[in-house]
Order: structure tokens, then sequence, then C-alpha cells
């Protein structure tokens, strides 16, 4: 059973899909909210949940101070489920599901289109290369002092971090690895 860990839906159970999803634990979970809290995160975030399956780290987000939400998974099944828990939830009014392939939706992001806190928790097996550029498309939505965490497994390679981003810091759960990335600062 997944819940929200902490905020205020701090115990509200989830619904998790059936197949085809992989939900972050609520050990790990607690450690990146806790890491994110101290970088001052996600009061007031405008938060992109990537290959989001049940919503868990979005919806933590959103119990835990974010202002709004976008939910991207490409499985219609996933996007059912977390459309359940956003109404559970409450969330419907600073939610929004899009049952998308999330490198099609990276690339379809207007000019505009901006996010404070991004999630990927993409499936172990994809392609390193897909998710660099999964990455480096995201780089131009993604607020100046935003944080993305990458949620990948050791037992996998890991994809090459774009121009434009840089990691400040990892963290292994296990299996789990989780990268916290920001836009690269300029040393001069």
């Amino acid at each position: 059973m997944t819940r929200i860990v902490a905020g205020e839906k701090g115990g509200l159970h989830l619904t998790v899909p059936k197949s085809g999803t992989r939900p972050t634990s609520e050990r790990v979970r607690e450690a990146m909210f806790s890491h994110l809290l101290c970088s001052g995160f996600p009061q007031g975030a405008a938060v992109l949940d990537l290959f989001a399956g049940s919503g868990a780290l979005g919806l933590e987000a959103l119990s835990r101070g974010g202002a709004s939400a976008v939910f991207v998974d490409a499985a219609r099944s996933a996007a059912k489920v977390l459309r359940a828990n956003i109404d559970t939830l409450h969330y419907r009014d600073c939610s929004r599901v899009v049952v998308k392939d999330a490198a099609k939706y990276v690339s379809e992001l207007k000019p505009t289109d901006c996010f404070d806190l991004i999630f990927l928790d993409p499936p172990y097996a994809l392609a390193p290369y897909v998710l660099s550029e999964i990455l480096a498309g995201l780089t131009a939505h993604f607020s100046p002092e935003g944080v993305m965490v990458l949620e990948t497994s050791k037992k996998f390679p890991t994809p090459e971090i774009p121009s434009g981003l840089q990691a400040d810091g990892t963290k292994n759960y296990g299996d789990t690895l989780v990268t916290y990335l920001q836009k690269a600062r300029d040393c001069g």
C-alpha cells in the first residue's frame, strides 16, 4: 500500500496501477523530500511529474506545499488510477494529467511552460540516450532556481547529464539511485 508520507494529506493512501509501474518507496520519497525541503521546495512550486504512474511524487509535492502539478504518463491505465488519486486527495483544481510519451510531451512544451520542481522516474530499462534527450529538452522549461529529481537504477547505465544541467548530489537507496539536478552555474 502506498501513502502520502507528510504534509496536508499525510497518511492518506494512494491506489497503484496493477502493472507497468514501479512506485517510489515511502522511504525514498521521504528522503527526497527531506533533501528538497532543505532547499526550500516544494512551497509554491510548479511541479512536473514525468513517468508519473500513481502520481505519488507529484501528489507528495502538492501535499507539502506545491502550487500545481502536471502528471505525464503514456499508459492510459496509469492515468486512470492517477486521476482517481487526484480526486481522492481533492487536488483536481491544481492538477493536470497528460496521457503521452514523456519524450513527446517534452518536445511539445511551449516556450512559456516552466517548472520549479521536476520528477523523472522512468522505467529502469529506458535507453540512457532517450533520458538524456528528455533532460536536455527540459532545460529550457526549468526555473533558474529549480530542482530536478532523477530516479534511476544502479543496475542500468546512467544517462549523460546534458550541458545546461549539473548534478547537485546523488544518494543510493538499495538499487535506486537518486540524482538531484539544477541549472549549471557559470564559473566566471
